[in-house]
């Protein structure tokens, strides 16, 4: 509560400082105009939902205030209490969603990469439950997911799946599921009972156009092969797989998925595209083990983002200290519950 009404204030103060900054004929006219109009558009709208906020904060005191000295009517009070306290909560979710800063690459396509980190087998399977997880919020999201790149095990995990989540805002949404993912629990194979930890790493880049960036064809390595399933067996008598090496950066993109090389490379030039994109917007020049690094960590348990505990139908996601006792339901890709409090932590700390 103290804390949203030091940003309201803070928030009206600038606002009333832009409207008079309005009124000086310099001001309106210069290069920087559109962007101050921008902002206090913004400003605006989080005021107007400000003194909302307000009022409903000295409903709020005055039903408290009331349900303390008038006892008969209590019930009708609590009523009144529990509708308004809902309201108040989600004026605080918008104030907070609005100031997110916005990031260019929000409104993109994401390319997903989920890939088995320690464990084994087990790593492998639990890959191909971030995977499900992932596709199933999507799909409820009303994106369109498209596989470009799989590398199965024979137990029916995955050692490496890449896919894209087509649609206006995709990357937005997946963009905070980047990093290692920890699961515990007891595999099936496990004869003893005894709990096991695995882990996956999740990375995931905005889709780039072609016109965003340059690549040489000259700086291109393209090899075809058989593609593979699982164990490692050949699928087919074709050299329909193709890998893409680009010289200068050392990047390197497979795909065997289609049937055609000329699809298959097509997938792999959208890969290689966003991870040069990826790439090219850090501020030094670095490889792509050392930018997947900054994203992804190594794999090992420590660097973790989140923890999948199956005894106890437990999700911990540790960038922002939630727990959340509902597993299967966030299995099952109802990852709003999580994606929507990161987005609001990170407001919060941006508006402070």
């Amino acid at each position: 509560m103290a804390y949203i009404r030091a940003l309201l204030v803070s928030i009206k103060e600038e606002f009333a400082r832009l409207e008079q900054q309005f009124a000086i004929p310099e001001v309106i006219s210069s290069p920087g105009y559109p962007e101050l109009a921008q902002r206090y558009a913004l400003l605006r709208k989080v005021n107007n939902l400000g003194q909302e906020w307000i009022r409903m904060s000295s409903s709020i005191a005055e039903e408290e205030e009331l349900w303390e000295t008038e006892e008969d009517l209590r019930d009708q009070i609590e009523d009144a209490l529990t509708e308004d306290r809902a309201r108040l909560s989600k004026l605080e979710h918008e104030i907070k969603k609005l100031l997110l800063p916005p990031d260019p690459n929000d409104v993109k396509s994401a390319i997903v990469e989920i890939r088995a980190g320690t464990g084994g087998d087990e790593s492998s399977l639990f890959a191909a439950d971030l995977f499900r997880m992932h596709t199933r919020y999507a799909e409820q999201k009303g994106f369109k997911v498209s596989l470009l790149d799989t590398h199965p095990t024979s137990l029916g995990g995955f050692k490496q799946v890449i896919f894209v989540v087509e649609g206006g805002g995709a990357y937005g949404y997946f963009r905070y599921e980047s990093g290692v993912h920890r699961v515990q629990r007891v595999p099936e194979t496990e004869s003893s009972g005894r709990i096991h930890t695995s882990t996956a790493t999740v990375a995931v880049f905005p889709e780039a156009k072609e016109v965003e960036v340059d690549i040489n064809p000259k700086d291109l390595k393209i090899d075809t092969f058989h593609a593979t399933g699982p164990g490692g067996q050949s699928v087919n008598t074709t050299d329909s797989a193709v890998r893409i090496t680009h010289t200068p950066t050392g990047l390197t993109v497979s795909c065997q998925d289609e049937k055609s090389q000329h699809k298959n490379k097509a997938q792999a030039m959208r890969v290689l595209r966003a991870r040069l994109k990826s790439l090219y917007e850090q501020e030094q020049e670095a490889k792509l083990s050392a930018t997947r690094r900054k994203q992804i960590g190594s794999g090992e348990r420590s660097e973790k983002i989140r923890t999948y505990n199956f005894p106890q139908n437990r999700v911990t996601d540790h960038r922002i200290n939630l727990t959340i006792y509902r597993l299967e339901e966030i299995l099952s890709g109802n990852l709003d519950q999580l994606i929507e409090q990161l987005r609001e932590a990170i407001a919060e700390k941006v508006a402070l």
